[in-house]
């Protein structure tokens, strides 16, 4: 078969390894570093990776070749977690963070989320696609080929429609693979703060309408001190399962409250957060293999000491990704790269150990391990590529956007930083 695009001249390729599951311990160290390479693409998939000049074996005259001398090719970044679709944004609440208020604080006085969920019902759809629609294209220039995104700042159906109706017609005209999370249970609407339970019921009667419309695959619940408890962000995640979602939990941001037990206990497939977690519970999460989605650029925005113990993780037998957790308030980003950077950083991972985590492990969080996540024959060709010699440069050359250029299914979609 002859390919219709070979990328050659590689200086390195980074080619993850698909064990059928998510890598976990010290096989997140284990990668297959290719020089002097080429991938060679056919019908938007992955023809031939390889090193050498082999490629000549799928080049005829009507073969696209492109010189990548100088770069580094990876498999399309993948972020597993964000908030992408709100109204607004919160730069007013900078100061408050600058002089010590805390998350639970500024909630509580009525800021945060409450003041997103407000700009979120209010905005029309087509101001809040054209709105979301930026962000998603900063994520691609940044090399990003598949967001997962989530829903939350309605809390009511119809905004909470409109938000993943959002996100379905982006994924319909813009070439980036979104995967849409339902997720009303974010936080507590006002008027029910004195009756949690019944806003509880509110979310999992929503369910049937969303599932209905096809609107989003993953259900996530905000499980946290003055949000969801354990015991309710276990009665929705169970209706979630009923209703045909799969399963997310935000567990252990900033108190320990007993997420990880129900995530352990229901399998999930993530818990996104885990800043506070024990050695016990990451045991748990080992052992129920539940992947962990670790955000270290929500504790530097936050300016927390507290990263997720990715280490610890690793050492127990974990899976993880890291992901940008982008969202108005407490990480405003869109640069996964620096996200990456500071997995190497902060959380002491080797750089082999960051590449998997968003791209093969991010592809099994996001459930789209089968058509994406590393280089293995017949994968959609989303690739990556980026100026620098080799993967060390990568994230030694700290908060700069290394793209150079980005495939979504063998299409050219982003090069020198910019949208094609």
């Amino acid at each position: 078969m002859k390919a219709d695009k070979i990328l050659y001249n590689l200086e390195e390729v980074f080619s993850p390894n698909d064990l059928g599951r998510p890598l976990k311990g010290k096989e997140m160290n284990e990668a297959t570093i290719l020089k002097n390479a080429y991938i060679a693409i056919a019908d938007g998939k992955i023809l031939k990776v390889e090193e050498g000049e082999g490629y000549k074996d799928f080049k005829d005259n009507n073969t696209e070749m492109i010189d990548l001398k100088g770069c580094v090719a990876t498999p399309g970044l993948i972020d597993a977690h964000t908030h992408l679709v709100y109204g607004g944004s919160r730069e007013n609440e900078f100061a408050m963070k600058l002089n010590g208020m805390e998350y639970l604080e500024i909630l509580a006085a009525g800021g945060g989320i409450l003041s997103t969920l407000k700009a979120t019902k209010e905005l029309p759809f087509d101001e809040l696609y054209e709105k979301t629609r930026k962000l998603v294209e900063q994520f691609m220039v940044h090399g990003v080929t598949c967001v997962e995104a989530k829903s939350g700042y309605g809390i009511d159906l119809e905004t909470e429609v409109k938000e993943l109706e959002v996100i379905k017609k982006l994924n319909e005209n813009l070439p980036i693979d979104l995967v849409p999370t339902f997720m009303a249970a974010h936080v507590i609407a006002e008027k029910y703060k004195k009756n949690p339970d019944e806003y509880v019921d509110i979310v999992i009667n929503m369910m049937p309408t969303i599932k209905e419309k096809d609107l989003a695959e993953f259900c996530d619940v905000f499980c946290e001190k003055d949000v969801f408890t354990a015991e309710q962000t276990e009665r929705i995640l169970t209706a979630a399962r009923e209703n045909g979602f799969k399963l997310r939990v935000h567990s252990d941001e900033i108190e320990n409250i007993g997420g990880v037990n129900v995530a352990a206990d229901l399998k999930t497939t993530s818990a996104e957060h885990l800043m506070v977690v024990d050695d016990k519970e990451i045991k748990l999460l080992a052992e129920n293999n539940v992947i962990g989605n670790l955000l270290p650029g929500t504790t530097f925005s936050l300016m927390k000491d507290t990263y997720a113990p990715a280490r610890k993780m690793l050492d127990a037998g974990m899976a993880i990704t890291l992901c940008t957790d982008s969202n108005p308030g407490s990480c405003p980003t869109a640069n996964l790269q620096f996200i990456m950077q500071l997995g190497c950083l902060a959380m002491k991972l080797t750089p082999i150990e960051v590449f998997n985590a968003v791209t093969i492990n991010a592809a099994y969080s996001v459930d789209r391990a089968k058509t994406m996540g590393s280089f293995d024959e017949g994968k959609d060709a989303n690739i990556t590529i980026f100026d620098g010699k080799n993967l060390d440069y990568l994230l030694y050359f700290f908060a700069t956007n290394l793209t150079k250029e980005v495939y979504h299914k063998g299409k050219l979609v982003v090069k020198d930083r910019q949208l094609v």
